[in-house]
């Protein structure tokens, strides 16, 4: 099954490395035009736009700070301005910080929730009306198994993906009757920069090596016993906005090697 995303224009949040930069990288090479988004040093975001601009396709990249509702709002618009239109959104921007409830402290409980999920629901705000004005859309939300079973010392990050998981369910409702699709992606531990920092702060957190940490708390979630690759997540997200999920919208999609059949 081949995908063509030629004529499109992709919205990718927290693309600069990880998750989003492997979702960047497919939908360009499938033809689409991409928004870039995300934090890093400039050089490397340079050396990233430049690369992906070798797919043949127009690539962007916008700056704007996800953790402020009308930075997510003006973004869109811009995007909209730049290349034309909006007609994918993937919400994949995210942040962690991994530490007990009764210390946990407010500023990064806020942030988390200003970035996780807050983001989410000002992107698909600004997003809509350009897709009910065009007859299509696709909104792809990254969650994570998070979205659906909890861990320890994770109040902040279990909470903004549950909640993203939600606002999933509430626009795909809203959106019916329209051409504009909205799911959610769950995966499980894919070894991106997030998750490496993660093991370092579960390691100080529970008092053990990182790679007991690995073994005994990361991988130990996942029957599969292996980390989820970001080529996996990509393509999912790639069938999501095709026109063969046409009717698939308000749907939860775990890719955690068997973690939430338990």
């Amino acid at each position: 099954m081949e995908i063509s995303m030629k004529g499109k224009v992709a919205a990718i949040t927290g693309s600069t490395s990880g998750i989003g930069l492997g979702i960047a990288e497919m939908f360009a090479k499938a033809g689409a035009d991409v928004a870039v988004n995300g934090f890093g040093k400039p050089e490397d975001i340079e050396r990233e736009v430049t690369r992906l601009r070798g797919f043949g396709t127009r690539i962007e990249y916008f700056g704007h700070d996800l953790s402020i509702g009308a930075e997510c709002q003006k973004m869109v618009h811009e995007i909209e301005e730049k290349l034309g239109s909006c007609d994918i959104l993937i919400n994949n921007a995210g942040i962690q910080h991994v530490e007990a409830i009764d210390t946990f402290p407010d500023d990064k409980w806020d942030k988390i929730i200003a970035v996780d999920l807050s983001s989410a629901f000002h992107t698909i705000k600004a997003a809509v009306p350009g897709m009910k004005a065009k007859g299509w859309g696709r909104i792809i939300n990254i969650a994570s198994a998070h979205g659906l079973v909890a861990s320890p010392f994770k109040v902040a990050y279990v909470s903004a993906k549950h909640g993203m998981v939600g606002m999933t369910k509430c626009v795909a409702l809203e959106l019916a009757e329209t051409a504009i699709t909205c799911n959610v992606i769950c995966p499980g531990f894919v070894k991106t920069p997030l998750v490496e920092g993660q093991i370092a702060d579960q390691a100080k957190a529970r008092g053990i090596s990182e790679d007991r940490v690995i073994k005994e708390v990361i991988l130990a979630s996942q029957p599969t016993h292996r980390f989820v690759e970001v080529s996996e997540v990509a393509a999912y997200a790639m069938f999501l906005a095709s026109d063969y999920a046409a009717n698939i919208t308000g749907a939860a999609q775990p890719i955690e090697g068997g973690w939430t059949a338990r």
